[in-house]
């Protein structure tokens, strides 16, 4: 069984809430220093924040639609990289993955990723609950060939929903231990944390963190 310890140490202690103030985010980075969370996950705007020995800092790109033109996404990142972001959550062209534009969606993805090089962490968000199985799948194979170090399931704003035990599985299998695999998105109780490492996630993205880990034992 996965100790309080060992889960906090994968999850990156989310507030991407359009109205967070600069307060709220010195607040989430305490916190993350206390739970011993491997990062916070804040906008980008909100990077400029101390953080607690050993916390990493997360941010987004291209958040929450992924509709902006790659040059847009890139110059986002490699903003975010050079005000101290160590890992950047980009969102994919949601249009062309459906359209079965792959090469667009994989020259985005390297649009951001020669921006924010290693030892930058680029993670890629595709949206899983919007996407059928198989642009689930041809998602990663894009994203594992533009360079990027994760796949990610959800921005948690879609109306399509959020992290499933299917679309982890499935994204895990696809990406054979080559990429992380970060499951975020109404990700809220103890029990469904747990089914995504179950299911192979190697991140989470919680921004109910204390809420998920009490129910662990120490």
């Amino acid at each position: 069984m996965i100790t309080r310890e060992e889960l906090a140490a994968v999850v990156d202690h989310t507030l991407l809430k359009p109205e967070s103030t600069a307060d709220q985010v010195a607040e989430l980075a305490r916190e993350a220093g206390e739970l011993g969370t491997y990062s916070i996950c804040v906008s980008p705007s909100r990077l400029d924040v101390d953080l607690p020995e050993g916390v990493k800092l997360a941010t987004v790109c291209g958040f929450p639609s992924g509709a902006h033109p790659a040059q847009v996404k890139a110059a986002e990142a490699a903003v975010s990289v050079a005000n101290g972001a160590d890992e950047v959550d980009m969102v994919i062209n949601l249009g062309l993955a459906v359209a079965g534009d792959w090469d667009g969606v994989r020259d985005d993805i390297e649009a951001v990723r020669a921006a924010c090089p290693a030892p930058a962490v680029l993670k890629v968000i595709i949206e899983s609950a919007a996407l059928t199985d198989d642009q689930i799948v041809a998602a990663c194979r894009e994203a594992e060939a533009a360079g990027a170090d994760f796949v990610k399931t959800s921005t948690g704003f879609h109306p399509a929903g959020g992290a499933s035990v299917e679309a982890v599985r499935l994204m895990a299998e696809t990406v054979g231990g080559r990429l992380g695999v970060k499951a975020s998105g109404g990700i809220r109780t103890t029990e469904a944390a747990l089914a995504m490492i179950d299911a192979g996630a190697t991140r989470l993205g919680l921004s109910g963190t204390r809420a998920v880990l009490e129910g662990l034992d120490s």
